[in-house]
């Protein structure tokens, strides 16, 4: 499977478009090209183009109808486009932009510049590649238990707001920036994605687990790795899936040596992991299950600090120290519906 990124580029000048085709395929891109709006839709109905580069005066169809027909016919994936043209007044650009555009340039351009704003279509493609991918994981595992609730929204919350704390710390600085932040929101929801493999009498059971149940489940961690490790042998290059890798194997790890599934200890275990535990054995014992009350936020609390260097990356707890307060208002902000625990208390 040809894993580069296709771009399609369509111009009516032969000579302009060999130059573009040419550049980009030196650049590493799989390009298409078209000499007008008819034979781009054709191309876009053969091909799964991720990115338009065309040029706004055409025969047959310009630039601005082609732009149109994308946004209107090809809805399966988000096409990013370019609108290359000579015109450069502002009720021109707003046309061009209005059509469905994405970018806009100016001709004559200089290629360096056209790449660019080819990777920052790259950068936006990849966004929702992402988001799509981690949220319909995230969802398949939420959907096999039935307990979990608002459990992946608040483990989000938690792990951000940890994050964040943390980079304001000088040690983490260089570590975590924006980027670690934002994929620790979107990949936290994935830690328990290897429950999809957990048999239901396991998954499921209404009260403690045996001690051969228990192992059982511990497997989760190793299936949620695998899972994912399959997805990185296609997209080896992307650091949502490897973070999202790191928190599903390690989340269960803990800062003596004595969790699961490998008995890693300190700063052997993935920073991302470390974030995600504190965050969701809070939730655990702040929210409501089959065979257990809600623990109030004071209690949850106490079990996160006295859990400092034996559970926990003392770091974390510092971070989670400091902003206490506003795992609570996580608490209220994101709780289970009153229905949802009165039907679970029902079935019990």
């Amino acid at each position: 499977m040809d894993t580069r990124i296709s771009i399609l580029v369509v111009d009516d000048d032969d000579i302009a478009l060999d130059m573009v085709e040419s550049y980009l395929t030196r650049e590493g891109f799989l390009v298409f090209t078209a000499l007008n709006g008819v034979e781009a839709v054709k191309q876009l109905e053969e091909n799964e183009i991720q990115i338009v580069v065309t040029d706004w005066e055409m025969p047959m169809m310009n630039g601005l109808e082609l732009c149109r027909e994308i946004r209107g016919r090809f809805t399966e994936h988000y096409i990013y486009s370019i609108l290359l043209t000579s015109r450069g007044r502002n009720d021109e650009i707003v046309e061009g932009m209005a059509s469905g555009a994405d970018d806009f340039m100016v001709k004559p351009f200089n290629p360096p510049e056209l790449l660019a704003r080819i990777n920052a279509g790259v950068r936006l493609i990849g966004l929702e590649t992402r988001d799509l991918v981690i949220f319909s994981l995230a969802r398949l595992a939420e959907s096999r238990d039935t307990e979990t609730g608002q459990h992946l929204e608040r483990v989000r919350q938690y792990s951000r707001r940890l994050a964040r704390e943390m980079s304001t710390l000088p040690e983490f600085a260089q570590v975590i920036d924006g980027e670690f932040v934002r994929l620790i929101y979107q990949t936290s929801p994935l830690h328990d994605i290897g429950k999809v493999g957990i048999p239901d009498g396991v998954l499921l059971k209404p009260g403690k687990l045996t001690k051969d149940e228990f192992e059982v489940m511990k497997k989760h961690t190793i299936l949620g790795a695998e899972t994912l490790d399959a997805a990185l042998k296609q997209f080896p290059k992307a650091k949502f899936l490897q973070m999202a890798r790191d928190i599903a194997v390690a989340h269960h790890e803990k800062w003596d040596g004595s969790g699961y599934p490998y008995g890693l200890s300190g700063l052997e275990i993935p920073l991302s992991a470390r974030i995600v535990a504190v965050a969701d054995v809070y939730d655990a014992l702040t929210t409501r299950r089959i065979y257990k009350e809600a623990f109030s936020t004071d209690y949850a609390e106490n079990i996160i600090l006295e859990g400092s260097g034996k559970h926990f990356d003392p770091e974390v707890v510092r971070a989670f120290e400091a902003c206490k307060e506003d795992f609570v208002r996580f608490v209220e902000q994101y709780s289970d519906p009153v229905e949802a625990e009165c039907e679970m208390t029902a079935t019990s």
